[in-house]
């Protein structure tokens, strides 16, 4: 079953001791674009150091190696920084068939953020050849004739850890019958992730920061057996896939994860 981050953790002292307080001090910066709608904001804002905090500790806890994020930023910095953590820990181990180990795959529609996500990391790790980026257009899509997002150029893996921040919905150009959820009145709805659902092994955890209403969606389409968690605290959204392992090597997968 999943490990859940502790509660009330000191974020100056967690954030210090990864060698990352300057996020920590980065987050204090006063942005007057947080008041408003912050999906608008063209410019990049403080990170959300609870958020950082929980993606970190659900990855390091649970011993996710292979990592797929929609919408790259300070996540991606914490993700690297987890796998870096994890594969010290672990002596670079990994199990049968894992074909991307240590490796974070970030995928976003925006050129810009996503040129400013590489300077960040390149900026907070000397070797960041774990993450890579993949750029891709996100257009109108329709998943069991509701209307929803999807990108178009989606990297090949099958990951046991999603984070999903991402995409900005306003880079969606495309409509469908003359529906667009690149309006304010709307809201982000990826779809992606259903369309491979049956692909994901016995153990994938999903991690929606915000976007109840993808989140709704989400759990409204799964044909799975999923175990969810909501974090009041942060509006955080997690699920755990929690059927019965496939066979030997997944047996062999679900062992790792719980290695102490």
């Amino acid at each position: 079953m999943i490990k859940l981050p502790k509660k009330n953790v000191k974020l100056k002292d967690f954030f210090t001791k990864l060698g990352l307080k300057k996020i920590y001090d980065e987050s204090i910066v006063n942005d007057s674009a947080q008041k408003k709608d912050k999906r608008l904001n063209k410019n990049p804002y403080p990170p959300e150091l609870l958020d950082l905090y929980y993606l970190y500790e659900l990855i390091r806890l649970n011993k996710r190696i292979t990592i797929l994020e929609y919408g790259c930023g300070w996540s991606t910095i914490m993700i690297h920084f987890a796998l870096k953590k994890l594969k010290l820990k672990m002596n670079s181990r990994f199990f049968e068939r894992c074909h991307n180990p240590y490796q974070l795959y970030s995928l976003d529609n925006s050129k810009k953020f996503i040129s400013i996500s590489k300077k960040r990391l390149n900026a907070y790790s000397k070797n960041t050849k774990d993450v890579k980026f993949f750029y891709s257009k996100v257009v109108m899509d329709v998943f069991n004739g509701k209307y929803c997002s999807a990108y178009i150029n989606h990297p090949i893996i099958n990951p046991d850890f999603i984070y999903v921040d991402g995409p900005d919905q306003f880079e969606v150009k495309e409509k469908i019958n003359n529906f667009t959820i690149n309006s304010k009145s709307m809201m982000p709805m990826i779809s992606d992730i259903l369309k491979y659902e049956h692909f994901l092994v016995p153990g994938t955890i999903i991690l929606f920061d915000g976007r109840q209403s993808n989140v709704r969606f989400f759990k409204t389409n799964l044909q799975r057996k999923w175990v969810d968690f909501y974090i009041g605290e942060t509006g955080q959204h997690v699920f755990f896939l929690n059927e019965k392992p496939l066979g030997n090597i997944n047996k062999k997968q679900l062992a790792f994860d719980n290695t102490k």
